[in-house]
């Protein structure tokens, strides 16, 4: 693969990465404190978790788990540097893995005088945020919203459901304040390699109905981009006959409201109760598809390690390169597919993910202060113009590497 730039460090001055643990992870420990009914103990240990990374130094895991193990061989060079002095991405994992830690989410049998047995096992501590998205006129809305008002021909339709489900990035929980979930103006569309991608899947009505090709997408956030990303799903299914779609969740807990299983069944089931025909219909044919195998819903441990996607395990790999197209979402995800470095924004996209192992497009609105694909002097407009354009989420992109100009296994 393309030789890696230099990582992002959270000691970069005035950076993004360090404002994320100056300020805004800080007050996501204080958000997991205010909308949970933790007992006094679990909440000393989320507060000595902000004092540690605010002022403190890191440490390993205490407590006996079946990661212990491996957080401890890839967090050891780290062990006794402040979370001010390392790289961005892996702090980020390595905190989420800490949040689980003081809440006592792996801990079955652990007993204290404030908590009984295994009483918070399992129990997500964003839960309460990511439920907030699933009330009738939040996800489920902008859902209908965007069901009845699809084009009628198929280039359309797919072009609307790509682009819900890019914008939908937005509805970001780990974020404040984003803007809508939405957008109608092209021009922040920064690339757009949309039609490239349904040249790529030639999506017509001959080659739909043989049911061949598999498409994977590696999801993002529950709740509203959650709900697009299903659109999108139904669409390649139940329109254009793609034989399987993968979601690939987390495991656990992990960046505020990154989805796991229990989450696309939580955003089912909220469709699913809808008043309005159109979402319950929705809602039934994709749990059928799950049921018959159509839709699958995976969640392999290394999508919440603090790993770039050049080294994902062998049997991940082996899975995804049996796709016909990777859809990868978000802002995070693109950070580990290139690698979360130093780029120079003119550099390749595709020269940048050439190790991965199926064509892949992604789909992301910029959080982060890196990004390749741009023209040369783009960056000075978009600076010149929004001096945030980098981490305000307000613009995308569709990018896409590795398609084939006419498709034989869809």
């Amino acid at each position: 693969m393309t030789r890696l730039p230099p990582l992002l460090l959270t000691s970069e001055p005035n950076s993004w990465a360090r404002f994320t643990f100056e300020t805004r992870i800080p007050r996501i420990v204080d958000d997991v404190i205010a909308t949970n009914d933790y007992p006094a103990e679990i909440v000393a240990a989320l507060r000595a978790l902000r004092d540690e990374i605010t002022g403190g130094v890191i440490r390993l895991l205490d407590e006996e788990t079946d990661d212990r193990e491996f957080w401890d061989e890839h967090a050891r060079e780290h062990v006794g540097k402040s979370w001010l002095d390392v790289p961005w991405y892996w702090a980020e994992a390595f905190f989420y893995r800490r949040v689980l830690e003081a809440v006592r989410y792996f801990q079955s049998t652990q007993k204290t005088r404030d908590l009984r047995p295994g009483e918070f096992n399992r129990r997500d501590p964003f839960a309460p945020q990511k439920c907030a998205e699933l009330a009738p006129d939040r996800a489920p809305r902008t859902l209908l919203a965007l069901l009845e008002h699809l084009p009628c021909d198929d280039a359309g339709a797919f072009r609307a459901l790509v682009h819900a489900s890019l914008w939908g990035n937005r509805a970001d929980l780990s974020m404040q304040g984003m803007i809508e979930a939405t957008s109608t103006d092209r021009s922040l569309l920064l690339v757009d390699d949309t039609e490239r991608v349904r040249e790529h899947l030639t999506l017509t009505p001959a080659l739909s109905l043989q049911r061949r090709g598999s498409l994977h997408f590696i999801c993002d956030n529950a709740g509203t981009e959650l709900a697009f990303d299903l659109a999108l799903a139904d669409f390649l299914l139940h329109e254009r006959g793609a034989q399987q779609i993968v979601f690939h969740l987390k495991s656990q807990p992990f960046f505020v409201s990154d989805a796991m299983i229990q989450d696309v069944v939580a955003v089912l089931d909220a469709i699913g109760q809808s008043s309005a025909p159109v979402l319950r219909q929705f809602a039934q044919r994709l749990a059928t598809a799950l049921a018959e195998g159509h839709f699958v819903l995976s969640d392999h441990p290394f999508w919440i390690t603090g790993f770039f996607f050049h080294a994902m395990p062998d049997d991940l790999r082996a899975m995804l390169s049996q796709a016909t197209l990777v859809i990868s979402k978000g802002d995070a995800n693109y950070r580990r597919l290139i690698g979360d470095c130093h780029w120079e924004p003119t550099a390749s996209f595709e020269a940048a993910t050439e190790y991965f192992a199926a064509p892949i497009v992604a789909l992301r609105t910029l959080k982060a202060e890196l990004i390749v694909g741009l023209r040369d002097g783009e960056v000075e407009r978009l600076r010149a113009e929004d001096p945030n354009w980098l981490i305000n989420g307000k613009r995308g992109v569709v990018q896409a590497a590795g398609l084939k100009s006419q498709v034989t296994n869809w």
